[in-house]
Order: C-alpha cells, then structure tokens, then sequence
C-alpha cells in the first residue's frame, strides 16, 4: 500500500482548486491555517509544527506555491513524517534577498498587500490573472481557478499568509530534506521564477525538476495529464 499523500493549497483560494487533481491520486487536502475550517495560526514555524502532528509519518507531502514552502519546512524540520516531497511551484523565497534575485521586488509585495486590505475581491482576480501570464492555457485556468476558488477568507489570513511570504526564507533549511523530492514547476511561472525553482532544486540533495513548457504558475490545472504522468511514478516508485 503506497503512503498516504496529503496535499497543502497556495495563497488566496483554498483547497477547491486542487480537489480534483487530489482526488484523481486518492489523496486529501489540508487546508491552511485560516481557511474552512482550519483555525488561523499566525507564527509559520508554528504552523508548520502543526501540519506536522497533524501528518501520518511517512506521508507523501505536496504543496502548491505558499503551500509548496509549508510543506519544504515541514519535511526539514520533521523528516519522520515525510516519506516523499513534491512542490509544485515551489520557491526557498518569495522575495528578493541578498543572494536570490529570482523573486519579487519586496516593494512590489508591499504594494500587493496594501491592495489586498484595501479590496481583496478585486485583486485575488487580477492575482489570479496575472500569475497565468504565459501560460498557453492562460484564460481558460484562470476562469477554472476563480470558479473553483473557496470562499474568500478573512482579512486577517491573507494578510497572514502575506507576512509569511514577505519574511520566510528557507534556503538555509533546504539541504535539511531528506526526504526523495520532486519540483514540477512551469517555464513561464511569472510569480515563482523557473530560475528559483532551479535554485531551490539545487539545494535539496537528489531533488529532481520537471519542468513544463508554455505554462505559468498552476501546471496541475493547466497541464492536468501532464502533471498526473509525472507525479504518479514518483508517488508509486
């Protein structure tokens, strides 16, 4: 019997958007901290603490975007409960650092998340928007993303998951994994550049990337038999 695999969501829309490639694996969804019914937990290490306990050991941990980061610091910090890793637009730092160029301005997020307090609804759709620029599927994921997104959380968790991508670098626990790890990660991601998906691979021990053409930043909507070839040997070898 394979490992139980346990997806986390990205930033902004829940867990609606990945039900269907989840449920296609047989695997199930944790929501992140603030959505559904998931108590918002403020602190990231903390709530990577929690996703941890929460983890049958020796899961197969998946994670989408801000998810992919969670689930990158759950499986250095609690190597019993991850068996095998995948991040699907992964990065080691959302913003800018001495070092990591390959990310966005940290002005620029400043100027998102004012947008976001000010008017939520609007701008998770111009995110939306913006993040499948490049993709050959652009529209149509981008209207497939908005209808399957959650009910939008409350203020208070956006803004959290914010903070997290404005102030969490995780390249100094990346070499820690020891779980076999997989990156899918598109060519064209406008959000989490190939180039950190590159870097980020490089600092994990064995970690191998795939990457696919002519798509942006959810590859599992986008290119959803694609993503199935790929993730399915890795999660029955």
């Amino acid at each position: 019997m394979s490992a139980p695999l346990v997806f986390l969501p990205g930033w902004g829309l829940g867990s609606g958007p990945l039900t269907a490639t989840v449920n296609r694996e047989n695997g199930q969804i944790f929501e992140l901290p603030g959505y559904g019914q998931a108590p918002l937990i403020a602190d990231f290490h903390a709530a990577v603490d929690d996703i941890a306990h929460r983890l049958p050991a020796g899961s197969t941990l998946a994670g989408w975007s801000l998810g992919a980061m969670l689930a990158l610091a759950v499986a250095a910090r609690h190597p019993g409960q991850v068996g095998k890793l995948i991040l699907v637009a992964g990065t080691a730092s959302f913003v800018q650092r001495d070092g990591w160029p390959h990310a966005m301005a940290p002005a620029v997020l400043a100027d998102f998340a004012a947008a976001i307090a000010a008017d939520a609804k609007t701008h998770l759709a111009r995110f939306v928007t913006g993040f499948n620029r490049g993709d050959a599927r652009a529209k149509a994921v981008t209207l497939e993303l908005l209808k399957q997104a959650e009910p939008q959380p409350a203020g208070e968790t956006l803004a959290t998951g914010l903070d997290w991508l404005r102030d969490i670098d995780l390249r100094e626990l990346a070499p820690q994994v020891t779980a076999p790890t997989l990156l899918i990660h598109g060519a064209a991601d406008p959000l989490m550049p190939l180039a950190a998906a590159e870097a980020l691979a490089a600092l994990i021990p064995g970690a191998r990337l795939a990457v696919f053409d002519d798509c942006a930043h959810a590859p599992f909507m986008s290119r959803p038999d694609d993503f199935a070839a790929t993730v399915r040997p890795f999660l029955h070898d």
